[in-house]
């Protein structure tokens, strides 16, 4: 290293350390956090929500040094995980994954607090669709055959967190448009859903594209049709309900991270801020594509509630017009 390149590291590096030291801090709020962080979930580990929320605490450990705890409270359909979340203290260390299932619980009152006032969104942190799953001895080869051979006996199935979730929701709504024969079969999660129908235990399964590209791999399982609007890119020959005589159709789930209302609007901007960037890096964006998921545009709190909220409007609307009753 010649004179003149040492002098100028000499010069820098007490610069870069107030850079460093100044970054850091305008990253939280000061004090926060000083101790481990946990994170509920309502689903069995191993399914794609789990996934995701170790993703998330990964993030949040590297940016900020503390543990990460992903706690898992499955059962209920969910509702089991948001009633311990919602009795959380409002400071940042208990924060809550889920998607529509939390607006789904509000609105088909299966919870006895109001979601939205209960919960504030911190980030949008994945999208991405289910799947639809069939057991190999099930002879139809297409949605359509699917639907004739349903006319003889109902089909069994199960979702990804039992009654009153997404699947659920999506599943009577599809039963609707197509005259489909479907029975609900209510399981704590992908997990035991998926060795249900490895079993023969049901039919078919519809789980996020996660759980359903790894049960795929045993060869125990047929992946009937994608339940989103587009082809998944790690799946390409695999074609969506939509492109099977049911355009329009779909089910996709987006995750959120919430915190309990009264949450300092400063911690939930730092959370917003880390997990955001961290979802959009390069490395996280190819993990995600891997497992048939992708991650989100950053969108910043106060517009995340206000879409969240529309959501809910348009899921009570669902709810209303299927006349379900949980």
């Amino acid at each position: 290293m010649n004179t003149m390149i040492r002098k100028l590291v000499c010069w820098l590096t007490p610069a870069v350390l107030a850079y460093s030291a100044v970054a850091l801090a305008q990253d939280k709020p000061a004090g926060y956090p000083v101790r481990p962080l946990r994170i509920i979930i309502g689903v069995q580990p191993g399914a794609g929500a789990d996934f995701v929320a170790r993703l998330t605490g990964k993030m949040l450990s590297e940016r900020w040094g503390q543990n990460v705890v992903v706690d898992s409270r499955p059962g209920g359909g969910g509702v089991i995980a948001s009633g311990i979340a919602a009795k959380a203290a409002p400071d940042g260390y208990t924060l809550y994954q889920n998607g529509f299932g939390l607006l789904l619980q509000g609105a088909t009152k299966r919870v006895d607090f109001d979601v939205l006032k209960t919960f504030e969104p911190v980030v949008r942190t994945t999208s991405q669709p289910y799947i639809l799953l069939v057991n190999p001895n099930l002879p139809a080869k297409s949605v359509k055959e699917l639907i004739a051979h349903s006319a003889a006996k109902p089909l069994t199935y199960a979702g990804s967190s039992g009654v009153g979730s997404t699947v659920h929701l999506g599943m009577e709504r599809f039963a609707t448009l197509s005259d489909i024969k479907l029975k609900h079969v209510a399981y704590k999660g992908s997990a035991p859903s998926i060795l249900a129908l490895m079993g023969g235990e049901i039919n078919m399964a519809a789980t996020s594209a996660m759980s359903a590209i790894a049960a795929m791999k045993t060869g125990k399982v047929r992946a009937m049709a994608s339940l989103g609007l587009k082809r998944i890119p790690v799946l390409p020959d695999l074609p969506t309900v939509a492109e099977q005589g049911f355009p329009g159709f779909s089910i996709t789930n987006s995750y959120n991270l919430w915190v309990p209302a009264g949450t300092p609007p400063a911690i939930i901007a730092a959370l917003n801020r880390v997990v955001s960037q961290g979802m959009n890096s390069p490395e996280v964006e190819k993990r995600l594509a891997a497992s048939g998921s992708e991650g989100v545009d950053p969108i910043p709190p106060p517009e995340l509630k206000a879409a969240v909220a529309r959501e809910y409007a348009e899921i009570e609307q669902s709810v209303k017009q299927l006349g379900l009753k949980f």
